[in-house]
């Protein structure tokens, strides 16, 4: 009876350390072809494409274009140059974050485009007029000195638009979209290398939400790719990363976030969660129960539970006292 009554014990209190600790409990870039937008104020413009992968080597020139658009209803001019793309390591956010100022070894190539102007010479910054809903398409090239470092090299071009109107607030109604350049040396070794690292599974604003770190530590780009998968041990719902998401391009010397989330998570049912991250052939994993329920259900629970764990705590009291009442 003993033991009856110990195990009891302890698969209650299994169930307290699960819904007090264990488990988590809630209450309620590759080259595309799409524009790219960017509006503020009155001013709209897009530039298509997005991004572009060269194969560069030593000593060449490369022709290239991209297209710029006016969507606003006023003339604008704009103005086209290329800077450097990388990240940066902020000791106060502790993650790295995008910036178009820091120079390095893989953005050595912002140095080597220039821009065919209106008088048909390459230089630097030239500066463009667009009428309204009117496009214009944009020469550059890019010229290779006789010896390119191994791996990637990484630039944004691009076109800002100059204006002197301001609003009311004050603000300038100016806009910025860019393209990145992507510029994999077919010179020297490319190496691919990455860790994953702080896989997670929480629930985020009543969704879950899956994240990791990858790092690269090689001297290439890859594409990093987490998978979100759930599946119901109570409940009708289940949720999987689409295929076309949870993809993620890492330049090198970059600690970058990949996440994905549910965002119609069940407000009920008890579920098996996984996430999977992939780049090339590493693969890390994790998985987790999640328990989604209401609040008041929640403390419903805990309620039966601790008049449970008083009945038997009783109930054993009664029986004990029985027994000695017996032997005498």
């Amino acid at each position: 009876m003993k033991n009856r009554i110990s195990k009891l014990l302890c698969i209650v209190a299994l169930l307290v350390a699960v819904f007090g600790l264990g488990i988590n409990i809630a209450n309620t870039y590759a080259e595309g072809e799409e524009e790219k937008a960017e509006t503020t104020g009155g001013t709209s413009i897009s530039l298509t494409p997005v991004s572009k992968i060269l194969q560069i080597a030593s000593d060449k020139v490369y022709d290239e274009s991209f297209e710029v658009t006016n969507d606003g209803d006023a003339a604008i001019k704009v103005e086209v140059y290329a800077a450097p793309y990388s990240y940066v390591y902020s000791d106060e956010e502790d993650l790295y974050k995008l910036g178009f100022t820091n120079e390095n070894n893989y953005t050595q190539i912002t140095r080597w485009i220039s821009f065919k102007d209106s008088n048909g010479n390459y230089v630097e910054r030239p500066t463009f007029s667009i009428e309204p809903h009117k496009s214009l398409k944009i020469d550059f090239k890019i010229s290779t000195p006789s010896n390119i470092p191994n791996g990637g090299q990484y630039a944004v071009i691009f076109a800002h638009t100059l204006s002197s109107t301001v609003s009311g607030s004050g603000i300038r109604t100016e806009a910025s979209p860019g393209m990145v350049v992507y510029g994999r040396s077919s010179e020297g070794e490319s190496i691919v290398s990455s860790e994953i690292s702080d896989l997670k599974i929480n629930q985020v604003d009543g969704n879950i939400v899956a994240s990791a770190k990858v790092k690269n530590t090689g001297n290439v780009d890859f594409n990093a790719r987490g998978v979100l998968k759930v599946e119901p041990i109570i409940g009708f719902s289940s949720y999987e990363t689409p295929e076309n998401g949870g993809r993620l391009s890492v330049i090198p010397d970059a600690e970058l976030v990949l996440s994905n989330a549910w965002e119609e998570t069940p407000g009920f049912g008890l579920f098996k969660a996984s996430f999977e991250v992939k780049v090339g052939e590493k693969t890390e994993k994790i998985e987790k129960i999640i328990i989604r329920m209401p609040l008041f259900v929640m403390v419903i629970i805990i309620i039966l539970l601790t008049i449970l764990i008083i009945w038997i705590i009783i109930t054993v009291r009664k029986r004990k006292e029985r027994r000695s009442r017996l032997a005498v």
